[in-house]
């Protein structure tokens, strides 16, 4: 766990939770499962301070506990790759409203701000803050709850169970069969409970979570069949996506590899779910092309060919895309050429690396070397063999690419950025507060206005308390903070596509 990825952890906790909060996941995030005591001892906050910082951390699931080795007492430890994907929030939203629509978006919406909470405080919350009220609005929402839990967007969250019979410490279990089992939510019940006139709701003790496993796939999916689109063309991303629904049913969703998918299941798969006939005429010749981009493997020729999605090989092929796409945007066309020529050739000295990307001999060196300072190459030393001329060197460099290193490097600065990016958005906030907040109050007054009715020229009176400087002013930062939003997207799908690389490397 690196410096950079500290600072960042710590500015998103601080941001959405506060400093005592963020004090307590300082002192974990070192990786050391401590308890209560130590925390705080080391945090210097009172008991009840660190209690209810924790009871927010294991809430929206950014640590976890476990019983420590003597099984005495109970220790925490901090999910870091949690804290970045609060991050990661507005997307799972979009995702849900472009899919499902726009109460199931509200849903999603409410459960991510709870943390962890019942199907009727959801239900009930989505329903007091939606445009419709009403038995039907109830209703509907129930229903959207149950579609999301059906399609596992939304988990059961672990029940606590004691770790023995002589101890009074508890451990999370996960109960299988009763992971996306949605419990009975009766409307009368929920109408009680609105209307407040009972306080115990029907599903009491049943709680719920996202399930970001279930995001990521998507995401994942996403990226891939984006990546055949843009690689060959629509029908073949649609062709891509049909394997991926026969693979789910065949193979665990993060194997490396998949199980065999034969053509016969493919083609029965398209002609049942797909109007489009060019895919299904050229079926065979569409399979045959993604197979050449590695997407897929040849496995046999059972039920007219099989073929296996190699999901290690393809977000190998991907973050290569994603490192030498950088390369270009820091340092030129010509640097990338370089960097791919050596990538292909594996181990090359010098002075073939000129001749291979066909760059005058002086400007290939001074990229070279300009990529092997900033890590994106390395150099390998070799003695030659004895024998030959005195004055002859004794030994030989050549230049070569470590994939993993240069993930490691890149996920380290697009932390850097990400804090940078926050950081820079949170200081202009705070500098132009009065003035936001002063905008805000006119926005407020000016919509109250024209439901009361009142003229043109006096709600035009009104908007101008606010002089042409601070409205450029205003203009300014709501340019820059938006910008600088729409980059923590892109640094974070960059972070993603990268974490999958680690990930499929690992297995």
């Amino acid at each position: 766990m690196s410096i950079q990825l500290g600072k960042l952890c710590s500015c998103i906790i601080q941001q959405h939770f506060g400093d005592v909060v963020r004090m307590v996941a300082d002192d974990l995030f070192s990786g050391v499962a401590k308890t209560l005591p130590m925390i705080v001892k080391s945090c210097e906050l009172t008991k009840s301070e660190v209690c209810k910082a924790i009871a927010i951390l294991l809430k929206f699931s950014l640590a976890r506990h476990q019983p420590n080795k003597a099984g005495t007492a109970t220790e925490y430890i901090l999910e870091y790759e949690k804290v970045l994907m609060i991050l990661r929030y507005p997307r799972y939203v979009h995702l849900i409203q472009t899919k499902y629509g726009h109460e199931s978006a509200i849903l999603t919406e409410e459960l991510l701000r709870a943390g962890c909470q019942t199907a009727s405080y959801i239900i009930l919350k989505a329903t007091a803050i939606s445009d419709a009220k009403g038995k039907d609005t109830i209703t509907k929402f129930r229903e959207k709850f149950s579609d999301l839990v059906a399609k596992n967007f939304f988990i059961r969250a672990p029940e606590p169970k004691p770790v023995d019979q002589n101890t009074d410490l508890l451990a999370l279990e996960y109960e299988d069969p009763k992971l996306f089992q949605m419990p009975e939510l009766d409307l009368r019940k929920l109408l009680d409970l609105q209307e407040k006139k009972t306080t115990k709701a029907p599903d009491e003790g049943i709680h719920w979570l996202i399930n970001l496993e279930k995001f990521h796939l998507d995401f994942r999916d996403t990226i891939m069949i984006s990546s055949v689109e843009r690689l060959i063309d629509p029908t073949a991303a649609e062709c891509f996506k049909h394997l991926l629904q026969l693979m789910y049913t065949k193979t665990k969703p993060w194997e490396k590899v998949s199980n065999p998918i034969s053509m016969a299941e493919l083609k029965q798969l398209c002609e049942k779910k797909s109007d489009n006939l060019e895919l299904i005429k050229f079926l065979d010749q569409y399979v045959a092309v993604i197979e050449s981009l590695n997407y897929l493997g040849k496995f046999g020729d059972m039920g007219g060919g099989q073929y296996t999605v190699n999901m290690k090989t393809i977000f190998e092929q991907l973050t290569w895309h994603c490192i030498e796409n950088i390369i270009t945007e820091k340092y030129g066309s010509k640097a990338a050429r370089i960097f791919r020529v050596i990538r292909l050739k594996k181990y090359i000295e010098q002075e073939n690396i000129q001749k291979e990307a066909m760059i005058p001999a002086k400007e290939a060196k001074q990229l070279t070397y300009k990529l092997l300072e900033e890590n994106f190459l390395q150099i390998q030393a070799f003695r030659k063999p004895g024998g030959g001329n005195a004055g002859a060197p004794k030994s030989f460099f050549l230049f070569y690419v470590n994939q993993m290193q240069i993930v490691s490097m890149l996920l380290e600065i697009c932390y850097k950025s990400l804090y940078n990016s926050i950081t820079r958005s949170t200081h202009d906030k705070t500098v132009n507060k009065r003035l936001i907040e002063k905008s805000q109050r006119l926005d407020s007054i000016v919509e109250a206005m024209k439901e009361r009715g009142e003229s043109e020229d006096y709600i035009a009176e009104i908007q101008e308390t606010l002089t042409p400087p601070e409205k450029e002013i205003l203009l300014k930062v709501k340019i820059r903070v938006k910008s600088l939003y729409s980059a923590e997207i892109g640094i974070d799908e960059t972070i993603f596509l990268l974490k999958l690389y680690q990930q499929y490397q690992r297995k």
